[in-house]
């Protein structure tokens, strides 16, 4: 495990290098620790602005280098969002850095959690909350497919759709109560009205009567949630969700 004392001394190495790269024009400190939150197990996130026509991949190539060389990075993946690319290492304890790089005309904040350290960034730039009608048309999606998957005898399809059910239903009361809907970031902040009902929708084994009864949990969840979203769709959907979600 990393210390937090490794964690500094990664995150300053990181900003000096793009310091010193007269390709980047703005840096910025992301992720939980931006504001001066965070705990033991935060990773770093750093994003940084590079002049419009310079490729991001270009810059993250040349840091990668860096980044192999000095500190062993044991692999690293991509994640692209518009114009920018995350680039997410993982180091030898399991330290985690998040690089993001984005075009000058594009670089500002997405999120609350953003704090310049140098040059210039865009007015701030809101992610889109999910949208509430595609999450409530996944979950009664889901609930048709997991009794599907039950009756073919296919448990382990059956758990992947059940637990999908449960994770749109939290979304979706995290949109409705104000929370973050994001990588469930907002989830232990809802109250136990909702989650503690969930909490029984978990797939405890993949024997079918623990399926059918998992599934039925869930979709009883589904319900009250969708009463609470929308009762006049709730009126359309629960019969049919009955059905498919009997046990």
């Amino acid at each position: 495990m990393f210390t937090a004392q490794h964690r500094e001394h990664v995150r300053q190495r990181v900003l000096e290098l793009a310091r010193a790269d007269q390709r980047v024009i703005a840096g910025a400190l992301t992720g939980s620790m931006a504001l001066g939150g965070g705990d033991k197990w935060s990773d770093i996130d750093v994003a940084f602005g590079v002049v419009n026509g310079i490729t991001p991949e270009v810059v993250l190539q040349d840091w990668t280098r860096v980044l192999e060389r000095e500190f062993n990075a044991l692999n690293h993946f991509d994640l692209h969002s518009g114009s920018s690319i995350y680039r997410v290492f993982l180091l030898p304890g399991g330290l985690e850095i998040d690089v993001a790089v984005t075009p000058a005309e594009d670089f500002g904040a997405r999120g609350p959690n953003f704090r310049p350290l140098f040059g210039s960034a865009q007015k701030s730039q809101s992610t889109p909350q999910p949208n509430a009608s595609s999450l409530i048309g996944m979950s009664w999606h889901h609930v048709l497919h997991a009794r599907a998957s039950i009756e073919r005898n296919k448990p382990w399809q059956a758990e992947y759709w059940i637990s999908g059910i449960r994770d749109h239903i939290l979304a979706i009361a995290c949109l409705r109560l104000g929370e973050n809907p994001f990588y469930g970031r907002g989830i232990d902040l809802l109250p136990g009205t909702v989650t503690g009902p969930l909490a029984a929708a978990l797939v405890r084994s993949l024997d079918e009567p623990e399926l059918r009864r998992a599934l039925a949990v869930a979709t009883r969840c589904l319900i009250g949630e969708l009463e609470e979203w929308n009762p006049t769709l709730c009126s359309r959907l629960s019969p049919l969700l009955q059905e498919f979600g009997a046990p």
